[in-house]
């Protein structure tokens, strides 16, 4: 004999009852779940446990993420392509963390999270190498809105109208003072008077390092100057260290992390040294591909272990962009001879488009995930 629910109204009401809560239950379950996977990704980001600067580089025939001839902003100096670089290969490589993946770059999802903001950059021309490169990033995806550029000794800045986007570049070789006075010209190492400067920004996007190790006709200094003492000179790794506290100590001291956010960008790697990468004979010049290897033979720089010592330190967030591993890879993404304004043979700066798109890349990922 079946049993058959024709007729009998408690059924069918306790039958609805029971599947619209199953149904309910359901829902419900799979948004909690999506809830907690989304926070579970928030958490993994800010514990570190996914790591963009781990990793290896990987051909892709999508790059690079602009056009050189359609960028307005490049300087000569990083021009490589306009200037008579030959090889393309070097346009071409994305870094690829071990763990994770960086999200592709979005300039409408930029210029629209950063309405009405200010973002400087704060260093020397490896800054004007990152600033451009930013510029050109977020233009190729709105290549003709309105634009203002101001360039000042010493300061520029870029703003995209529609949305009140301004990307400022300070230029300072040391972060620290240098002051011309009646002894001659002396690198302050515990003075940052031209921080007033940089108050008010949105985002602080710091690099040194550049500098600190150039001697006689291209040393910027006649002096240091650590307290009331004036020195001829010292170890530069000795001043690097007391000038990065000291711009540590502006931080502490001056910025509010509830309206600025900060960035340093690590130490910019060179490649004039073939021996580094176990080509004694060579540099950057003719290379055009990266280093393979699971470590750079050349090892850390002394640079990174003084900045690491000093971020360490610090009291308020600051977000360390760590390339330098990653772009000591880069041994073929150098201007070398193909340089507008920089005779010789360049193996400092960077070629656009190219590694700085990636140091980009990990400051979009990081501002927008912290």
């Amino acid at each position: 004999m079946g049993f058959t629910s024709r007729g009998n109204p408690s059924f069918l009401f306790f039958f609805f009852f029971f599947f619209f809560f199953l149904c309910l239950s359901t829902v419900s379950a799979y948004i909690n779940s999506t809830s907690s996977n989304n926070d579970e990704v928030r958490r993994e980001l800010a514990s570190g446990r996914c790591n963009w600067f781990r990793g290896n580089w990987v051909y892709d025939v999508k790059y690079p993420l602009y056009d050189p001839y359609k960028c307005p902003f490049i300087d000569p100096q990083f021009n490589c392509k306009k200037y008579g670089r030959p090889d393309n290969a070097y346009l071409k490589y994305r870094w690829q963390p071990s763990s994770c993946s960086l999200p592709r770059f979005n300039g409408l999802y930029f210029l629209r999270r950063m309405r009405g903001k200010k973002i400087m950059f704060v260093g020397d021309s490896l800054s004007t190498n990152m600033w451009q490169s930013l510029a050109c990033l977020i233009h190729s995806w709105v290549p003709n809105t309105r634009y203002t550029l101001i360039r000042q000794k010493g300061l520029a800045s870029l703003t995209f109208e529609e949305y009140g986007v301004t990307l400022l570049l300070y230029r300072t070789q040391f972060l620290v003072d240098l002051n011309v006075e009646k002894v001659g010209r002396v690198l302050k190492l515990d003075s940052i008077k031209q921080g007033n400067m940089w108050r008010g920004m949105d985002v602080l996007i710091f690099n040194s390092w550049h500098w600190w190790t150039h001697t006689e006709h291209i040393q910027p200094w006649d002096y240091m100057e650590d307290g009331n003492r004036l020195y001829k000179d010292m170890n530069r790794l000795v001043a690097f260290y007391k000038g990065m506290t000291t711009w540590a100590r502006w931080v502490n001291a001056y910025v509010d992390p509830s309206k600025t956010k900060v960035f340093f960008n690590g130490v910019s790697p060179t490649h004039y040294e073939g021996k580094d990468w176990g080509e004694p004979m060579n540099s950057c010049r003719s290379q055009t591909q990266p280093f393979y290897g699971r470590k750079y033979p050349g090892g850390t720089p002394m640079a990174w272990v003084i900045l690491n010592k000093v971020m360490r330190r610090l009291k308020k967030p600051v977000h360390w962009l760590d390339i330098t591993g990653l772009s000591q890879l880069r041994k073929d993404a150098h201007p070398s001879a193909f340089s507008g304004n920089h005779p010789g043979n360049d193996c400092s700066h960077w070629c656009l488009p190219g590694l700085p798109d990636t140091w980009n890349l990990l400051f979009y990922s990081t501002l927008f995930s912290s």
